[in-house]
């Protein structure tokens, strides 16, 4: 199944979103600096993943059988915390 370009733009752009949230709130809270720093850039490697998923399946050398995704555990462990 393909996905619309557009489609991944609007999820990039709200994983990036989510992304600077987290580091603006980290500047505000010291205690949590680090841990909402962890976050910003679990979203902002969803974002990168996302955009990797989408060049590789729409490339004319990809291969279902051969296609891993690098962060596919990380996706389901997001998923799942939601």
């Amino acid at each position: 199944m393909r996905v619309s370009g557009e489609i991944i733009l609007e999820k990039v752009r709200r994983y990036r979103a989510t992304a600077s949230l987290y580091r603006q709130t980290a500047a505000f809270r010291p205690l949590q600096k680090w841990s909402l720093l962890e976050q910003a850039e679990r979203w902002d490697r969803l974002a990168v993943a996302e955009l990797e998923d989408y060049f590789n399946f729409n490339s004319p050398d990809y291969d279902e059988e051969l296609h891993v995704t690098p962060y596919a555990n990380e996706r389901c462990e997001m998923v799942a915390a939601a």
